[in-house]
């Protein structure tokens, strides 16, 4: 099969957000009435599972020019329709805006404000499972064994016990939450619904899905139909499934164009964190038990998730990630070290795939799973950001954007020793040599004495402003990373 991705993903710099907690523009009146009069918890308070602080998309189009500066070129919603959950993943309306984050109208003028400024946007699609406020599962609520929506879902006896305290909902529903009912996508009529609202927010100007847990929808045929029709709306669009293991039955081309690259997180944490992670906190995710890795275990981590298990037009598609709305922050997990978050941005800045910048890494923000990885972006503390750190995605970014190689340069490991590896991407003529030193101490390397031309060195990590020849002992102080190409000017 011919594996056709949207191009336009290999030069892209996402951007998740949390829409309820990333910007509140108090003055918004685009939800009209529906939005006014409404209480939330104070901005930057504790969060909790239930709990709104108002973030909603106007608030977003004021902090353009913040990621402008952080090199930003598209953006991933986490879901924005009405949902009565401040995470939006039991949508009660699938073609209709939440009110709270601005409605209809609100939206586009965030994707006209956004398209404007050359980002993309990616929503968030959750067609495994809706709210028990969806009009058709409330019918059933209402009406019961004789709803002509009877067939919508999975109901194993009447009457539905759906808000009953601390009973199963009798009906099948995501991990048995009787919140998230699931839908029956046997069904002909809910299959024809959900892909509606596929391309009708691409009908409406969206650059592409991202699909929440997919393979729970374990029909090969209903995805390549969603593939189908979205591309015919948009050829370009994009859609990148959560799927957190190896995925080669999805990512043939004929269904996902990508997955979100939980693989890679895995290594990176593994390699830069090892012995010192928190397991605890992994397990229980979607990652669960994460190996320590030394620098050749890494390097072929790379090599196996780069070359080995995907075509390529697959393999720089993937969203590449170093954590999500479903995980804990990369702070929390590197044991609150900037150095360590600062090395897990360099690998990923440096690694086929779109880098995925979850709103607040970049400054540092902390916090264990769910609700805790939600906190509100600190716009109103400056004073608790990580400058440095800031500084330094800000530097890696904008190095991706310049050097093609980085974009879409192949992916070769070079070298490797207890805690370091050192890989090259080259496209042409453009090289690019990376070398991360995980140990707390420095350490030395040398490639053979055939390398070919001097590379420069960048202007990132610990640069020691040093050209890269072949034969030459490279000194890498202890936890640094460096970067050179031919194309530096240092």
């Amino acid at each position: 099969m011919n594996v056709v991705t949207p191009d336009w993903v290999r030069d892209a710099i996402f951007y998740q957000i949390f829409p309820d907690r990333f910007a509140r523009d108090a003055d918004d009146d685009s939800a009209g009435a529906a939005g006014r009069g409404v209480q939330f918890q104070a901005w930057g308070s504790p969060p909790t599972s239930h709990s709104f602080q108002g973030g909603n998309l106007a608030g977003i189009i004021q902090r353009f020019d913040y990621l402008a500066e952080l090199g930003v070129n598209a953006i991933y919603l986490n879901p924005i329709f009405a949902s009565a959950a401040n995470h939006r993943y039991i949508a009660h309306d699938y073609y209709q805006v939440d009110p709270l984050l601005g409605g209809n109208a609100g939206f586009k003028r965030f994707l006209d404000a956004a398209h404007a400024r050359g980002i993309r946007v990616v929503l968030d699609g959750v067609f495994n499972h809706c709210s028990r406020g969806l009009f058709q599962f409330h019918h059933l609520l209402e009406v019961g064994a004789e709803s002509p929506y009877v067939d919508w879902f999975h109901v194993n006896e009447w009457p539905l016990n759906a808000y009953t305290p601390g009973e199963h909902p009798n009906y099948a529903a995501w991990w048995d939450i009787a919140s998230l009912p699931k839908f029956n996508t046997d069904n002909p009529a809910v299959r024809e619904f959900l892909w509606d609202v596929g391309t009708h927010w691409l009908e409406q100007g969206i650059d592409g899905w991202r699909l929440d847990v997919p393979d729970e929808i374990d029909d090969d045929a209903f995805w390549r139909e969603f593939r189908r029709r979205c591309k015919a709306v948009n050829p370009d669009a994009y859609i990148v499934a959560e799927l957190w293991k190896p995925a080669p039955r999805w990512l043939k081309g004929d269904q996902f164009d990508a997955q979100m690259n939980y693989l890679f997180t895995r290594a990176v944490l593994g390699f830069l964190v090892g012995r010192d992670l928190d397991q605890t906190q992994t397990r229980t995710m979607g990652y669960g038990q994460i190996p320590r890795l030394e620098g050749a275990g890494f390097n072929r981590e790379l090599d196996h998730i780069i070359n080995k298990l995907y075509q390529p037009e697959i393999a720089f598609a993937q969203l590449t990630m170093l954590g999500s709305h479903d995980t804990p922050r990369l702070m929390t997990l590197a044991n609150d070290d900037p150095q360590t978050a600062a090395l897990a941005f360099l690998c990923q800045m440096t690694v086929p795939g779109a880098p995925n910048i979850y709103y607040g890494d970049e400054i540092g923000v902390n916090g264990r799973s769910d609700p805790y990885c939600r906190k509100a972006f600190p716009w109103h503390e400056p004073e608790s950001w990580n400058h440095d750190l800031l500084a330094e995605v800000r530097r890696l970014s904008a190095l991706r954007h310049r050097l093609a190689a980085l974009r879409r340069g192949e992916f070769r490991p070079l070298y490797a020793a207890a805690r370091l590896a050192v890989y090259e991407r080259r496209l042409g003529d453009e090289r690019v040599v990376v070398a991360v030193n995980a140990a707390r101490r420095a350490t030395t390397f040398q490639l053979p004495a055939d390398f070919g031309p001097a590379l420069n060195e960048e202007a990132v990590g610990a640069a020691l402003g040093r050209p890269l020849r072949g034969g030459q002992v490279v000194e890498m102080p202890a936890r640094s990373g460096r970067v050179w190409s031919s194309a530096a000017t240092l």
